[in-house]
């Protein structure tokens, strides 16, 4: 089965009210739809982009007031979805429930369905300035093109989780991600390389660019790429494509699912079936060299 994936390099710009963002949206996916693909990927919290026109002398009550745009934005990535007959991972968005904040992503599916994951691990900035909370709980959702995982952004720096959604069977793992500098968005690009390999799945990531008058949000760094493992039935060197860093644009790669299944028994190495598991639950020995 091949399954085509999307992928967006957002371009975060000012705005004046609602109708900008929901403007660059439809655009995008209008851009997106015309491949016909299967998955469209959007960046973690692109919708901060609604705080160049709010209030945000104080990011913490701001980031909060975002809450009230959630069922506008859930009604538009739902008709985007039925719209083009894609499932959109509809990159994340600040979500309050019962008075704790989120950073949730949300899937969306041809029919109108809505599936959460929230963020699992936080970085320093959202635990201090925002003061998020974390999610509990890894889902894996099958769809009709493989099985699939969100990991957000630093999610994606934690080979546990990967790892646990690789060995319940996903084929292609989604990273929503936003950096601010070089070094940070490396640090997720190679962690998702370094997961396609581990695991023998695909990885889709892409990354909010561009800038907003915004405390933490001034500036970003970022490439959308659709990687994969690194061996004789894929792309010579794991990238199946991906973009020019730091502009708008769209990233789109066809991935088979069956070399992938096949990859995973004869190929050249096989790590997600070689695990010594005997070895993984047994303590560290510490020795002392004299």
């Amino acid at each position: 089965m091949i399954a085509r994936i999307a992928a967006v390099q957002y371009l975060l710009r000012q705005i004046d009210d609602w109708q900008g963002l929901e403007k660059q949206v439809r655009f995008v996916m209008q851009a997106a739809g015309d491949y016909k693909p299967n998955f469209v990927l959007l960046p973690e919290i692109f919708t901060t982009q609604l705080l160049s026109f709010m209030d945000t002398r104080d990011i913490h009550s701001a980031v909060r007031e975002m809450h009230e745009y959630t069922p506008r934005y859930l009604d538009l990535m739902r008709e985007l979805a039925r719209k083009w007959k894609v499932f959109l991972i509809g990159g994340t968005h600040p979500t309050l429930r019962d008075g704790k904040l989120y950073n949730t992503a949300y899937l969306f599916t041809p029919d109108g369905a809505v599936y959460e994951q929230d963020k699992i691990h936080r970085t320093r900035w959202e635990r201090e300035k925002w003061d998020t909370d974390h999610g509990d709980k890894l889902n894996l959702f099958q769809t009709p093109y493989g099985k699939i995982a969100i990991l957000i952004c630093y999610d994606i720096e934690f080979p546990e989780l990967a790892r646990m959604v690789s060995e319940a069977e996903a084929d292609i793992l989604f990273v929503p991600s936003c950096t601010d500098d070089r070094q940070g968005f490396l640090r997720v690009r190679y962690c998702c390389h370094a997961r396609a390999i581990e695991n023998q799945v695909y990885v889709a990531m892409t990354s909010t660019v561009g800038s907003l008058p915004v405390e933490g949000l001034g500036v970003h760094y970022g490439q959308a790429s659709i990687l994969s493992p690194s061996d004789f039935p894929f792309a010579r060197d794991g990238i199946a494509a991906e973009g020019t860093p730091n502009m708008e644009q769209i990233v789109v790669a066809d991935v088979n699912l069956e070399a992938l299944l096949k990859n995973r028994i004869s190929g050249t190495t096989i790590p997600l079936y070689d695990k010594r598991k005997d070895i993984y639950n047994r303590p560290v020995e510490i020795v002392t060299v004299k």
